[in-house]
């Protein structure tokens, strides 16, 4: 996977008051995806664009028809950091 294919791969960050929540909480990001995407793609972009190690990645269909990925970070990596590059800050 390249830089670009990565960047088509993620739509936005997911921004509500819960998510910012699991930001601190839990170092968890939660971003709108792809509906093609799978986790493995979703885990190798998020590594490959903000420099961090996934540690696991969730997702879920929303009844928007949107697909939104909880992808948990590694305790060396700051959730925060990633949230504050995405403008979720």
């Amino acid at each position: 996977m390249n830089e670009q294919q990565a960047l088509e791969l993620i739509n936005n960050p997911h921004i509500t008051e819960q998510a910012m929540d699991m930001v601190d909480d839990e170092n968890k990001v939660i971003l709108i995806v792809e509906r093609s995407a799978n986790k493995n793609q979703i885990g190798d972009a998020v590594e490959m664009l903000f420099d961090v190690t996934v540690k696991k990645v969730n997702t879920s269909i929303t009844p928007q028809n949107e697909k939104k990925a909880y992808v948990k970070l590694d305790p060396s990596d700051d959730a925060m950091d990633v949230a504050t590059e995405l403008g979720m800050t």
